[in-house]
């Protein structure tokens, strides 16, 4: 099968070497243009991009994924099909629309809930125990296509954003090498999506990841795991932002106190890390990266500057 892939981040890398892996002939791949990175805004290619290089096939890049120009190169290509997997754009139809089976797109929900670019992460910002996969057929609305295949996932109970995110890519290639056989032998059914269902995972803002002491200590610890790799959960402590990982969630243990008030931080009495009170407890938090230095055990943080009991996180 001839396909133009559809990728950006790393999360889009295991789907693109399965495909090769099945013999499938990867005419051409579309990712975002090279962004500046790093403390010295450096322009960086996808992971995408570096991996189809390698590879020795052709890469576009195109800006908005519109226009005479971009169409003629698709049209060159020939495709059977576009595989999207995380391109960081919605698609109009004339692209959909654009090889011969159409567009499928691997999505890391179980449609319709987490339609959107964060689906992972709000997953376990919100106490979801289950998740998953989807292979969806496209369509012009933003994750609305009938359902090709699906595969369900538990969330396990530490499991942050960044491991669930490595460990759904490869779960979402195994199910697009599935959809991808069941298609050219032409028993791939497509359920339409229930739209009374749907909810919506928007892309993650910084402010998105503030800490909100107020929060019971179990829907606390869930937000700090979801957005553990980008941005990272923070608060404010005197005036400067510190970024908090790793959390234990301790319900029913604060004694009452003001939320964001530490209970334990000194690192001889606490080795644990910094217990903090919130909205029905409290949460321990293991690791830090204090602004502008690197990612730390708390307890490292606390030899350099031990907080006493009753200092206040904002």
């Amino acid at each position: 099968m001839r396909i133009v892939y559809w990728g950006t981040p790393e999360f889009a890398l295991p789907a693109f070497r399965a495909i090769l892996g099945e013999g499938h002939d990867i005419v051409g791949v579309v990712t975002q243009p090279d962004r500046p990175a790093g403390r010295r805004r450096e322009l960086r290619a996808s992971p995408v991009k570096l991996a189809a290089l390698e590879e020795g096939i052709e890469v576009a890049q195109p800006e908005n994924a519109r226009g005479d120009e971009f169409l003629g190169w698709l049209d060159e290509q020939s495709a059977d099909l576009n595989v999207v997997v995380a391109y960081g754009q919605i698609l109009r139809r004339e692209i959909l629309d654009s090889a011969v089976m159409g567009s499928i797109n691997v999505h890391a929900s179980l449609l319709p809930e987490l339609r959107g670019a964060a689906p992972i992460q709000w997953a376990i910002a919100r106490g979801h125990d289950l998740t998953g996969v989807t292979v969806m057929r496209m369509e012009e609305k933003l994750d609305a296509g009938p359902i090709l295949l699906q595969v369900r996932e538990p969330i396990g109970p530490d499991e942050t954003g960044a491991e669930l995110t490595a460990r759904l890519s490869e779960i979402g290639a195994e199910a697009l090498v599935e959809a991808l056989a069941l298609l050219e032998i032409g028993e791939l059914s497509e359920t339409p999506q229930d739209e009374a269902k749907a909810t919506y995972a928007p892309l993650v803002r910084h402010g998105d990841a503030r800490i909100d002491w107020s929060s019971p200590a179990k829907a606390l610890a869930c937000h700090i795991r979801a957005f553990d790799d980008s941005p990272g959960a923070w608060t404010s402590f005197e005036g400067s932002e510190v970024k908090m990982y790793r959390p234990i969630a301790e319900p029913g243990q604060a004694g009452g106190l003001p939320v964001g008030t530490v209970l334990e931080g000194d690192p001889l009495n606490a080795p644990r890390g910094i217990r903090i009170a919130c909205g029905d407890g409290a949460v321990c938090i293991r690791e830090v990266k204090p602004a502008g230095r690197r990612r730390m055990l708390a307890s490292e943080w606390l030899r350099g500057r031990p907080l006493e009991a009753g200092a206040h996180f904002e």
